[in-house]
This record gives structure tokens, sequence and C-alpha cells, in this order.
């Protein structure tokens, strides 16, 4: 039987999360789930695990509210205790947060083979604490997963074939959660709203979440903003005084988001996982960031990016109307989860011949 532990601490993890967690219950695999309590609003944390069908974490670390420092200190000293006691064949991290290097770092100090999913992801932008976390992540991992094409081909440039890792092209394991809903038929195709995110850590820096937030407030005029705030975004805001025009909601599940999403004409996010959910969902998106997370989106014309500055981001805006095509499978078929067992346990069959 193998045995795997899951470290998650954000939303998007969660996400990621759930298919492969049930996938793996039905091939036998014995599963713990470590949370590291990087997101800590119950609304982006506790409510995921019974949306998305999976059990409450074994471990909780309650780590949050801190310097990304202290953050990633204090979760690799808390996360190492735990690994020390546990037997485990793999320790699967997921994306680019804290708690993905965190995770990391702690098992490859114990000589723990570790599971990256999301690997190869860039946007060589060396000030983005994500972008940090993804590259080293990457590098100490012994099985990589990608997302796409892109992803795999970047790990190619950079040698990984000369490591000594695994890596593979699995697809997106977040477009399962699409299929499953099954929501495509419900979207709204004459819609007056804006689905509007913004939490990454460049964004709500004083200058940058001004330009933002002066911009949205402008198309606020015109489309009806529905801003679903991040507690981080939301305490920025009120530190820096900082007015929307708009209405600030509360954070919201997954499934609300996904709603939001297909309610509304445009996405203007910072988020890679709500930019690949509207192309699938094909809605067009602005992503706000110096360079995009998925440039293959950009390359297909399914989105725009735009840097954090105000007629930037109201001119590339005004380009959102020329997008009409949504390209099919660039992340892969929907097959994700049930791709990244197999390898698994090919892996360890393999690891256990060897040891024989």
């Amino acid at each position: 039987m193998v045995k795997v532990l899951h470290i998650v601490g954000a939303r998007p993890q969660f996400v990621k999360l759930s298919p492969l967690y049930n996938c793996m219950k039905k091939n036998n695999f014995k599963q713990k789930i470590l949370h590291t309590g990087q997101h800590y609003d119950q609304n982006m944390s506790k409510i995921f695990f019974s949306k998305f069908n999976i059990p409450m974490p074994d471990f909780n670390l309650n780590i949050n509210q801190l310097n990304h420092g202290a953050m990633t200190g204090r979760m690799i000293e808390m996360i190492e205790k735990i690994l020390i006691l546990e037997d485990l064949d793999y320790i699967i991290v997921y994306g680019d947060t804290n708690s993905t290097l965190a995770g990391s770092i702690a098992s490859k100090k114990l000589r723990k083979k570790i599971i990256h999913v999301e690997a190869g992801v860039r946007n060589y932008d060396k000030f983005m604490p994500e972008e940090i976390n993804r590259v080293l992540t990457d590098r100490i991992s012994d099985l990589l997963f990608c997302s796409s094409l892109e992803s795999y081909n970047n790990l190619v440039k950079e040698g990984y074939k000369k490591l000594d890792c695994k890596f593979h092209n699995v697809g997106d394991i977040m477009f399962e959660n699409i299929i499953r809903a099954d929501i495509s038929k419900s979207i709204l195709k004459n819609s007056n709203k804006i689905l509007f995110t913004c939490h990454r850590q460049k964004n709500i820096e004083k200058n940058s979440l001004k330009n933002i937030i002066e911009a949205i407030n402008e198309l606020s005029t015109k489309y009806e903003i529905i801003f679903p705030a991040h507690p981080s975004t939301k305490k920025r805001l009120d530190e820096f005084n900082i007015r929307c025009n708009f209405k600030i909601l509360n954070p919201i599940s997954h499934d609300e988001i996904l709603r939001l999403i297909m309610q509304s004409k445009y996405v203007i996010t910072d988020s890679g996982g709500i930019v690949k959910e509207a192309y699938w969902l094909k809605k067009p998106s602005l992503s706000i960031l110096k360079s995009p997370v998925w440039p293959e989106l950009i390359n297909i014309n399914a989105s725009i990016n735009s840097q954090p500055i105000k007629q930037m981001i109201l001119e590339s805006f005004n380009n959102l109307k020329k997008i009409k095509s949504f390209k099919e499978k660039i992340f892969g078929d929907g097959r994700s989860s049930q791709k990244m067992v197999n390898i698994i346990l090919e892996d360890f069959n393999n690891t256990i011949s060897h040891e024989d």
C-alpha cells in the first residue's frame, strides 16, 4: 500500500487536492492531509474540505498572518516534527505557496520523496514570492507533474532531464473540477458583470493597489463589479485608505467563484487558477501581473496580461472584446489524477523491486 501525505494551506491547493485524493482513495492509497493553516478564513479553508468531499486534515498547524520568512520557517519546523513520526512513501505538495516550499524543504532534509503537482510553471519574475517557491520546489522534487506542454518544456530547457528526478505532462488537475461540476451549460452570454480578484503581494503594495482600484473604479461606471476580497487585500485597502466605488464581498467558496465566472462578461484577476477557470468556461480574462503565470493562454489570445498600471489596465481591458476563440486541451483531457496515480504506482513498484 502506498502511503502519502498531502501538504496544503491555500485555497487553490484544496481545489487541486480534491480529485487526486479521491482518485488515490479508489486505488487504495493510504493518505493523510496536513493543513498548514496559511489561509485562515473559514470560507477560504474549512468549507473546501466539505465541498470537495475531502476529510478534515489529520494535522492543522494554524500558521498564518506572518511575514514570508517567519511563516515558511515556522512551517518547516512543525512539518519536520510530523514527518519524523510518520511512515510515508511520498510527500505531495501543490502549486507555489509558502506551504509548498516549506513542505518540500522539510521533506528533502529528511530524505523523503517529494511529488510536486503543477511543476514547471514559470513567469520569470524573481521578485515574485510564488516564482521563488516554484523554482526551489521543482529543483528538489522527485516526481514533477506538469499542467501543460509549456511547463514541461520549461523543465527541459532548465536541464531537468540531467537531474535525478522524473517529470511528466499530465494536464491540469483543476480541469477535473470543471468537468465534474458540469456547469458550462449555465454560462451567461449577455452579462454586464466583471468578476475582479486581487491578492498577490506585489499587487497589494500601495502604489500598485491604488492603480488597480482606480482602474476598476472607472470600469464600475459601466459594469457591475463583483469583488470577493482576500483578507490581506481588505486589510491593505483599509490601511492605505483606498476607496472602492463598488461593493466588497467576503471570501467565498470555490463553487461560488465558478458561478460568478459563469455570470460575468469578463474576469480581471491576478489568480493563476481563476485565469484558467475563465478559459475553461470561455470567458475573456485580464490578468494583472508583471508577467503572466500562464503565457500559453496569452499566446492563443484567450487572455490578456497587464502591468498594475491604471492606464495599461484600461487599455488592455478594451482589447478583451476581441477575444472570441478558446482552443481546447491546452491543459489536458481531464484525466490528470489517474495519470498521476499510474505514474506514482509505477515509481513505487520500481522502488520496491530495486530494494528487493
